[in-house]
């Protein structure tokens, strides 16, 4: 397949409906952006439609094939092909003359939105299914290599024996000024989201339960299940599920530079101890950008989590500035997890209590749109 306006038009086509998924897995199909998105999105097909009348894709590990060629690599065709894989699906054809309601009925189930109806072929989009893999099997499709499948078999039980032995080791490595080693946190991810795939929202009850004094190893880890959580609600799977996942577990990397004794202190800061405690972001991004294998998404996160989504946090942003989508998500998840968490001068507050203050600073702390995601998902497991 030599057809650059056809690749062309495939990839367009995809990205435009990833991101109607995205958004009727957050809002419903009833939504009147979700109405738009779908509308580019089949207006997309359709173009692409007239420059062949049939296209078929293969899924094959993680890859899209279409007349025995791999499409060109790219973020979006890697979370399309992810997404066939997850619904068991190895091959999917359009037709010319495909109507809008098709695609909506198509896109509703991708969604997985409730009532949605089982994911299956219809006259002009025709789904071919495979066996699905048991679970565990998945590894290989994070793009983590043969680390994850060594990891497949973590249990969720076993992940915060896991995952505060590997952090510590990291964190004590950091505190002892030795550069910092990405494999481990790099697993620890893994099975973080590995664990999400099979367990669910139950993950989220894991996290809910700590309340313990280790609070720089698992606070970290909480605001990664949190906001891995979050991310996959909005669609977004892949490398880049990893990527965010680290990139939420070392958001508070720069305050192994900040004294112990202002870490600690039971106190309300002095301002002299509240400045040096606010350069831990410039600080978390500096030592981030510096570190090999560590994506530069994590040290945006570090450096941008404090920013407030009206820019009035800090560090000082220019005007203009856009917050990265995983600065924001981990925003939302490190205040959830600070205030829900029993520490040395804090009991944990009350679910409704932490839900009102969300919700409060919306607007201007943080993302309306995201809050309102993030109480929906939390309140299915009751907990809001």
């Amino acid at each position: 397949m030599n057809d650059g306006a056809l690749i062309h038009g495939i990839h367009d086509f995809i990205r435009h409906l990833l991101s109607a998924v995205a958004a009727a897995g957050l809002y419903g199909m009833d939504h009147r952006q979700v109405a738009h998105l779908t509308e580019v999105a089949h207006s997309s097909l359709v173009s692409t439609l007239s420059i062949r009348p049939d296209i078929a894709m293969l899924e094959v590990d993680g890859e899209l094939i279409i007349d025995n060629e791999p499409l060109p690599f790219s973020m979006v065709m890697d979370r399309f092909a992810l997404y066939l894989r997850e619904n068991g699906i190895g091959h999917l054809r359009f037709l010319a003359g495909v109507p809008r309601s098709e695609l909506d009925l198509f896109i509703e189930a991708l969604a997985r939105q409730p009532g949605a109806p089982e994911l299956g072929s219809s006259e002009h989009i025709r789904v071919g299914r495979v066996e699905m893999p048991e679970l565990g099997d998945e590894a290989g499709s994070l793009g983590a290599g043969d680390k994850a499948a060594v990891t497949a078999n973590v249990t969720l039980k076993d992940l915060p024996a896991v995952e505060l032995t590997r952090f510590t080791e990291v964190y004590e490595a950091v505190k002892r000024k030795e550069r910092l080693k990405p494999s481990g946190i790099a697993a620890t991810v893994t099975e973080l989201v590995m664990a999400f795939k099979r367990e669910g929202e139950s993950i989220l009850v894991l996290s809910a339960l700590r309340e313990k004094d280790e609070y720089s190893f698992t606070h970290a880890a909480n605001v990664c299940i949190l906001t891995i959580a979050q991310a996959t609600s909005l669609g977004i799977q892949g490398q880049l599920l990893n990527d965010i996942g680290m990139a939420a577990m070392l958001h508070d990397i720069g305050k192994m530079f900040v004294p112990d004794e202002i870490l600690t202190k039971e106190e309300k800061l002095t301002t002299e101890e509240f400045e040096l405690m606010k350069l831990h972001p410039v600080k978390g991004g500096r030592y981030l950008l510096g570190t090999a294998g560590i994506p530069r998404l994590a040290a945006i996160v570090a450096y941008e989590h404090h920013m407030r989504d009206d820019l009035s946090g800090y560090p000082a942003a220019p005007y203009g500035w856009k917050l990265n989508l995983a600065s924001q998500l981990t925003s939302i998840a490190d205040v959830f997890d600070a205030m829900r968490t029993r520490r040395s001068y804090q009991e944990p507050h009350p679910p409704r209590q932490i839900a009102n203050l969300l919700l409060s600073k919306s607007g201007t702390e943080f993302n309306p749109l995201l809050v309102r995601n993030f109480l929906h998902m939390m309140s299915r497991l009751k907990k809001l």
